[in-house]
């Protein structure tokens, strides 16, 4: 069994209590790590908070250097981790493999921010004055980091912390705790002891007490809508920094003059990478209806010569979802849009040669519209409705249609109708022909209820800062407008 990582040791936890950790390929024990209480929470947030005091004393060229030293031990044992997080996690190896790299950048992004950034100088009001503005580490971040990329959305969050001058302690999934405790021991090790953290455990019996923790000043999470709000009500008591990065319905809208045979390899690719476990995965599509028939009858196809299987097999193309709680949902979603209407033109059923594992059909489904549950909820699954449309301000106001605005795609050639899509669009990030890409200075994050915050670029960096100014006057002589008057 696994030990929590606290204070720069692994520790065993006082519950006592365990989680066993699936292969969602094949069900299998991978192993187990502790599922620790609110005494394992209260000592990784004092070994935290300890170690800030001395920790945010550490120059920007030190916290560089630690966190290039960190991606330099992941790139070292990539190969290792991008294995593990396929057994876990359930991803094909090659999107684990692409995991690592993102992750590994990220450090290395944050590394040069740390050396770099502090804040800025004012332009004083008279001579004798000097203005700056100063960015502070809060304290201790609690990371909550979901399980459909463990290590990307755990650096998404810990790089710019760290880079911040912050510490932090690192709350992995329930399902997918194994890698970052292997991280940690392998890419964590030179930092202070107490500077980073990983404890394991569900969320109600660690989460919560650290949410609610009052030397916890940050929460950054990455999850469900519901969730998030959990954590917003419990972090308002103390008005707490939150961070959060919750779900989405995102949109994929096909272009008049687009290439159907390239939408459609397009769409897959965007509606299906890790089985639709994306936060940014494609939810809904609309086409123009002179389009939908060809544009249907061909994603079918593509997608009925897809293969699935465990992550690590080179043949494989899409894995097993993560858990069948997920894959119950979507056969919920399926379901209900069948009996209102939808049909189903491919997929729609646990595939019969696969007799182990969470694996689920991609499946597509036409006929479909707004009153539909799997058009208004994030279902989190291999699924691909299809929804045709008559104008392009049609196409806008179902994009828009939604009480998310997390991402949003588009298919066209045509600089008129890009230019249309992202300013009118409400989500945080658009994606114009290239669908799902992120970049280390892009900031990401949503609209509406999607979330209240960015991760990467500098706005990535600036969550993790608290904003003081400072107005210093070298004239220390009485003010004529001070007192009497």
């Amino acid at each position: 069994m696994k030990e929590m990582y606290i204070n720069g040791r692994f520790t065993p936890s006082t519950s006592g209590d365990t989680m066993t950790i699936l292969n969602p390929a094949t069900e299998e024990a991978l192993d187990s790590v502790p599922n620790g209480n609110e005494a394992d929470a209260h000592k990784a947030v004092a070994a935290a908070h300890d170690a800030f005091k001395s920790w945010r004393q550490v120059s920007g060229l030190e916290r560089c250097e630690m966190l290039h030293e960190a991606a330099h031990k992941m790139k070292a044992q990539a190969a290792e981790l991008a294995e593990l997080l396929t057994l876990e996690e359930g991803k094909p190896l090659p999107e684990n493999e692409e995991e690592m790299e993102w992750t590994i950048g990220t450090f290395d992004y944050y590394a040069e921010m740390a050396r770099t950034y502090r804040g800025r100088v004012l332009a004083p009001a008279v001579s004798s004055q000097f203005n700056f503005v100063l960015k502070e580490p809060y304290g201790v971040v609690l990371c909550i980091v979901p399980f459909n990329f463990p290590l990307l959305l755990m650096a998404w969050k810990v790089a710019p912390a760290l880079a911040a001058g912050n510490t932090v302690i690192i709350k992995p999934a329930e399902k997918t705790p194994l890698t970052t405790l292997r991280l940690a021991e392998m890419a964590f090790d030179h930092f202070p002891p107490g500077v980073v953290n990983v404890i394991t455990g569900e969320g109600a019996r660690v989460a919560e007490p650290m949410v609610k923790h009052p030397n916890v000043p940050v929460i950054a999470f990455t999850g469900s809508t519901a969730v998030g709000q959990r954590i917003a009500t419990l972090a308002a008591a103390r008005i707490k920094r939150t961070h959060l990065e919750l779900g989405g319905k995102d949109a994929f809208v096909i272009a008049p003059d687009a290439d159907v045979e390239t939408a459609v390899e397009a769409v897959a690719y965007a509606a299906l990478i890790n089985a639709g476990q994306v936060c940014t995965s494609t939810e809904r599509v609309y086409v123009p209806d002179h389009m939908l028939k060809p544009f249907s009858e061909g994603l079918a196809d593509f997608v009925s010569g897809l293969r699935l299987g465990p992550g690590l097999a080179a043949d494989t193309d899409m894995g097993p979802m993560a858990d069948p709680k997920y894959r119950a949902k979507v056969e919920d979603h399926i379901t209900d849009a069948v009996q209102k209407g939808a049909k189903v033109l491919v997929g729609g059923k646990r595939p019969s040669h696969l007799d182990r594992g969470f694996y689920f059909e991609p499946t597509v489904l036409t006929h479909v519209n707004h009153d539909m549950v799997c058009m208004r909820q994030e279902t989190f699954g291999p699924t691909i409705p299809i929804m045709g449309y008559k104008t392009f301000d049609e196409a806008i106001a179902l994009a828009n249609d939604s009480d998310y605005g997390l991402g949003a795609c588009i298919r066209t050639n045509d600089a008129k109708l890009a230019k249309r899509f992202f300013e009118e669009v409400q989500a945080g990030t658009i994606w114009i022909n290239d669908p799902l890409t992120d970049n280390y200075g892009g900031p990401f994050g949503g609209y509406k209820m999607s979330g209240n915050a960015r991760e990467l670029g500098e706005e990535g960096l600036a969550s993790f800062l608290e904003t003081k100014h400072v107005h210093w006057d070298f004239d220390d002589t009485p003010k004529e407008y001070w007192y009497p008057y």
